[in-house]
C-alpha cells in the first residue's frame, strides 16, 4: 500500500535562478494568501501541506451540474435556474471549456510578463450574456438546516476565488462582467427517509468580483519566492502552529 503523503519533493520547485516561467495555481495564490511560510516550503523547499480527504460526494454534484448545463450549452437555451433568478444568459459554449475545465492538464492560464510567473485556474462553468460579456459560474454543495449564502468569514476564499478567475479570463482578452454567480447546492437532510437518494435545494448567488487585489499579490508571491529566507511562522496557520509546537517539544 503507497503512502498518502509523499513526502519532501524535489521537481516543479521555484528556481531563483531560473529563466523559465513557473506555474502557480489559484489553489497556491491561496495558500500564500493564508500563509506565506506553508506557500514557501511548499513552492520553494517542496515541504507540501498534507493533503486533505477528498471530497468525492461534492465532487459527484460538480460532475452532474456540468453533465445538466451542458444539455443546454448544446441547445443554446438557458437553464430553468437561470430564468428563475432573471439570469439573461445562456451557457458559454467554447472549444476550450473543457479544458479550462481540467485542473491538473489544463485550466485557463496567463504569464504574468513581469514576475514570470504563469498563474492558472480550473473553473466549473461560464455563462454568456446577449452582448457577448462572460459570467464566471462555479459550484458550491454543502448541506445545512441554514439558508446557504456566501457571507461567512471563510467563504471570503469563494470570492477571491471568483475574482481570480475573473482576471484571468480578462487577461485572456474576454470581456468579463464584475458579477459572478455560485450555484450552491444544499442537501436536504428533514426528509423523513434516506430512500437511496439525496435530494438538493439549488440556490443562485451573484457576487460583485473585485480583482485589484491580484496584481500587487503576484508581486508579493515573487518577492517571497526569491527570498533566501523562510517567513516567519503564520500567526492564524494550523499548520505552523503545530510545527512550532513539534519544534518545542522535540529534542
Amino acid at each position: 500500500m503507497s503512502k498518502y503523503y509523499i513526502g519532501r519533493k524535489t521537481k516543479n520547485l521555484f528556481d531563483p535562478q531560473s529563466k523559465t516561467s513557473f506555474k502557480l495555481s489559484r489553489s497556491k495564490i491561496e495558500l500564500f494568501i493564508n500563509c506565506p511560510r506553508c506557500f514557501y516550503l511548499d513552492r520553494r523547499l517542496g515541504v507540501g501541506q498534507p493533503p486533505g480527504y477528498p471530497f468525492t460526494l461534492n465532487s459527484a454534484v460538480d460532475k452532474l451540474l456540468k453533465k445538466e448545463f451542458d444539455l443546454y450549452r448544446d441547445r443554446q437555451i438557458s437553464h430553468p435556474l437561470m430564468k428563475t433568478y432573471g439570469i439573461e444568459a445562456v451557457p458559454f459554449k467554447h472549444e476550450k471549456l473543457n479544458y479550462w475545465r481540467d485542473a491538473l492538464h489544463g485550466g485557463i492560464q496567463y504569464l504574468h510578463g513581469p514576475t514570470n510567473l504563469l498563474l492558472s485556474g480550473s473553473i466549473d462553468d461560464i455563462w454568456v450574456a446577449p452582448d457577448g460579456q462572460l459570467f464566471i459560474v462555479d459550484y458550491k454543495s454543502t448541506a445545512k438546516k441554514e439558508e446557504v449564502t456566501i457571507e461567512a468569514d471563510w467563504q471570503i476564499s469563494y470570492k477571491r476565488q471568483m475574482e481570480i478567475y475573473q482576471w484571468l479570463f480578462r487577461r485572456n482578452g474576454f470581456s468579463v462582467s464584475s458579477t459572478g454567480y455560485f450555484v450552491y447546492c444544499n442537501g436536504d437532510t428533514e426528509k423523513e427517509a434516506f430512500d437511496a437518494r439525496i435530494e438538493f435545494n439549488i440556490k443562485i448567488i451573484p457576487y460583485k468580483g473585485n480583482d485589484a487585489w491580484i496584481e500587487p499579490k503576484i508581486f508579493e508571491m515573487r518577492k517571497c519566492l526569491m527570498s533566501p529566507v523562510i517567513p516567519d511562522y503564520g500567526v492564524d496557520c494550523d499548520f505552523c502552529t503545530y510545527r512550532k509546537a513539534l519544534k518545542e517539544i522535540e529534542v
